[in-house]
């Protein structure tokens, strides 16, 4: 096979590799898409084939001068592509979002490496688990019961305070525990705050104890913030 053969076969897997994982993120409406997860493959691919055909690039140089060590092209396009990376991770108050995105963006130069080398077989199979990861792993965990948290602040004024068992046990009321309980008084206001962390297994959990709140005449303010992604 020509060497211009063995770049396009190569090249042409890292697109095709980087394509199908940024179909499965463009499709769940992620910042990092086709585009993006196709252009990662691909140009770790092609650095990977310049460290392979180094040798064709330097004819007439001197040998003792050429150090062939494919692993330290490796370790520079996994360095650089974790700065991509945290560019698609974002912080939305208390929830961050983004990682599996991220993750996935570094497993695409991972995959765009290995067919760069020439090692289809591996890259055939990371891209096929890749897949199962973003796509049937995410069926599983939006099926398994997991914890919402969430933070929660309620102000009352200084002569109406609710007693904490009291506020406690109406929590309770909604299938919601908490933790990290502390205790705010702002003398600008005049209100009194407690201030937790909350959770609960129904997702519905908080909406519903966001109604309650507001029909407890006792309570001048409150927050819930979700803190889960």
């Amino acid at each position: 096979m020509g060497e211009h053969n063995v770049i396009l076969i190569r090249l042409g897997l890292a697109l095709l590799a980087g394509a199908i994982i940024g179909l499965e993120r463009a499709f769940h409406g992620r910042p990092a898409g086709l585009r993006t997860h196709s252009l990662v493959c691909v140009s770790s691919s092609l650095l990977m084939l310049l460290t392979a055909f180094q040798w064709e690039l330097l004819v007439g140089a001197p040998v003792e001068t050429i150090r062939v060590d494919p692993t330290r092209m490796g370790q520079g396009i996994m360095t650089g592509i974790g700065f991509l990376g945290a560019g698609v991770i974002m912080r939305e108050k208390l929830t961050i979002r983004g990682l599996t995105t991220a993750a996935s963006i570094w497993m695409t130069a991972a995959i765009g490496i290995l067919i760069g080398m020439g090692f289809f077989s591996a890259g055939f199979f990371a891209t096929f688990m890749t897949l199962i990861i973003l796509g049937a792993f995410g069926v599983i965990e939006r099926k398994m019961p997991t914890r919402h948290f969430g933070r929660l602040i309620v102000s009352f004024k200084r002569q109406d305070i609710m007693e904490r068992d009291a506020l406690l046990q109406f929590i309770h009321l909604h299938h919601i525990r908490e933790s990290n309980l502390s205790y705010n008084l702002d003398n600008e206001t005049n209100l009194f705050q407690y201030q937790m962390t909350i959770y609960a297994y129904d997702n519905s959990a908080f909406h519903k104890l966001s109604n309650a709140l507001m029909e407890n005449d006792k309570i001048k303010e409150f927050s819930i913030v979700p803190t889960g992604d």
